[in-house]
């Protein structure tokens, strides 16, 4: 039966009981719609009536209407909301809250646009496992929705994840990936440690949230305080700290204002309830530049829906896949199922020179020792001058690669700041509070300035930034004429007991013969306080 048979059928049963009802087709129409037509009996013949039709044109269309409103598509915010779950409060904190997002309506805005390829993936995984919907909203509270987010506290990506907890949950970290900010990864991780949380704390999910933000111990503290004292145990009457005493009424005043919308002078944005983004199986590394092109899109999309790559492409060793939009996924796969192997990346042909080491290499390069070490099947680290490495190198400019860890540490670093820019490269002892000092600038600004957190490890030969009021020197170490936005630049070096020509040249990625050349030196062996002269690309100091 079809719609139209469905509508009249239903719409004849309604029809005033003990009078005749019968289907008349009607010439003017087509075959495949009918016109309900009642006709009443009469001891001389049966007349149609149309007294009843403004009625039974009603009564189809309303049932048409609902039909209409259950197939059609669901808006994917209203699906969200029907799944709010949280109890209200009218605690002053969630008021102070609202009364923000109240008068930041563009906030909203922002929050909505950023959501909007990941939005119904987080709210499929939630709804699989049963959780209050309102936590498809945390991404917003932790991290604005941003899958670059980075705290100072070593957080990252949208569920803001340290790195000792990423790890708990599987959250892979290396060189060429980092699994808190990939988007299906971290969602799955984040939502275990909600559940493994509200298990801990019987189900009770404001708790669960607090934990959150502050570490299980933290709530679980407050909690024996308070039993102590005996005073009640619920999220709103526990000292906590400042930042967790506001994060769980942040949430539940965002879900707030999308439930009642107009009552905060808010507008929501239509998502279709259907997914954003599917996933395809690479089998092995690709140059992110060649997927994009491949996918038809601009390179930066397909950062953000694949954050968890850190440079120019996948990582070697997996994952081996790639989010793209529903619409580019065929196209992509016909392409790359038409790709040759050895066309996935793009190879080098490099000649050993003197007094280079794979770390040089691959620092140069940018890539890894351990790549190297595969592509060209070398055990340990000895390779000889004169002999060739594969390298595999990135096929359009590292720029190109706009979010890239380079290019997001380059942003960070070129951004104007008040003072003198200067470049320090890091050398064996250095530490962010040392450096700092030497300087007279906080070490946390030293971190921020980098793209750090302040206990993050420094490198040997690591560059940094510094913006200071007035030029200051490193006794064994001063910039000399730096260009600016260039990328080389001239320093004196101190020669330091144990130092080799060697070691000079690994850190500052230079040669041996450079060195030499440079300081017109022919003898073998170095002298403490010796002064030497170098010149250093800073674009290939280690980041």
């Amino acid at each position: 039966m079809n719609l139209v048979s469905l509508c009249l059928f239903t719409a004849c049963q309604s029809l005033p009981s003990g009078q005749d009802q019968t289907l008349v087709e009607n010439p003017s129409l087509s075959p495949a719609t009918t016109e309900v037509v009642q006709t009443q009996a009469s001891s001389d013949s049966a007349q149609v009536s149309v007294d009843n039709m403004p009625l039974v044109a009603q009564q189809i269309q309303q049932i048409v209407d609902e039909i209409a409103e259950e197939t059609a598509p669901q808006d994917l915010l209203s699906r969200m909301v029907s799944g709010f779950s949280l109890n209200s409060s009218q605690d002053p904190r969630v008021q102070q809250e609202l009364n923000w997002y109240h008068k930041h309506p563009n906030y909203i805005d922002r929050i909505q646009q950023r959501a909007e390829p990941y939005l119904h993936f987080i709210l499929e995984e939630i709804d699989k496992r049963g959780m209050p919907a309102e936590i498809a909203l945390l991404p917003a509270v932790e991290s604005a929705f941003r899958p670059f987010a980075y705290s100072h506290g070593r957080a990252a990506g949208m569920w803001q994840f340290i790195p000792s907890t990423g790890r708990i949950y599987g959250l892979k970290q290396n060189w060429w990936y980092d699994g808190r900010r990939d988007v299906a990864s971290s969602t799955l991780a984040a939502l275990d440690y909600l559940q493994a949380l509200s298990k801990q704390f019987n189900g009770d999910w404001e708790l669960a949230l607090a934990a959150y933000n502050s570490g299980g111990g933290t709530v679980r503290s407050a909690i024996r305080r308070n039993k102590k004292r005996g005073k009640p145990t619920d999220f709103w009457s526990l000292k906590l700290p400042d930042e967790t005493s506001a994060y769980v009424p942040r949430l539940l005043a965002l879900a707030e204002v999308f439930r009642n919308p107009d009552t905060y002078e808010v507008s929501l944005h239509t998502f279709p309830d259907e997914p954003y983004f599917a996933t395809v199986d690479l089998e092995s590394q690709l140059d992110l530049a060649l997927a994009a092109e491949m996918a038809d899109l601009p390179i930066q999309d397909l950062y953000l829906l694949n954050s968890g790559f850190n440079r120019w492409a996948t990582d070697p060793d997996g994952p081996h896949r790639l989010n793209l939009p529903i619409d580019r996924v065929e196209s992509f796969k016909e392409k790359l199922a038409l790709l040759p192997p050895e066309q996935r990346l793009t190879w080098k042909r490099y000649k050993i020179k003197s007094g280079d080491s794979l770390s040089v290499i691959a620092s140069k390069h940018n890539t890894t020792v351990k790549l190297l070490r595969q592509v060209n099947k070398i055990r340990g680290n000895n390779i000889r001058a004169g002999r060739h490495l594969l390298i595999p190198v990135s096929s359009k400019a590292y720029e190109h690669y706009v979010f890239s860890a380079e290019q997001r540490k380059a942003k960070i670093q070129n951004k104007a700041r008040q003072g003198n820019k200067q470049h320090y490269v890091v050398k064996s002892g250095d530490s962010l509070w040392t450096i700092a000092k030497k300087y007279r600038v906080s070490y946390k600004k030293l971190a921020k300035w980098n793209g750090m957190a302040p206990g993050d490890p420094l490198k040997t030969g690591q560059q940094l930034v510094i913006w200071v009021k007035k030029k200051s020197s490193d006794p064994a170490l001063s910039l000399l004429d730096l260009q600016p936005g260039g990328t080389q630049s001239s320093l004196h070096y101190k020669v330091r007991q144990g130092d080799s020509l060697s070691r000079i040249a690994q850190r500052f990625k230079v040669s041996i013969a450079d060195l030499r050349r440079w300081n017109t030196l022919n003898g073998k062996y170095l002298q403490p306080g010796q002064r030497l002269k170098l010149y250093v690309d800073v674009t290939e100091q280690t980041l």
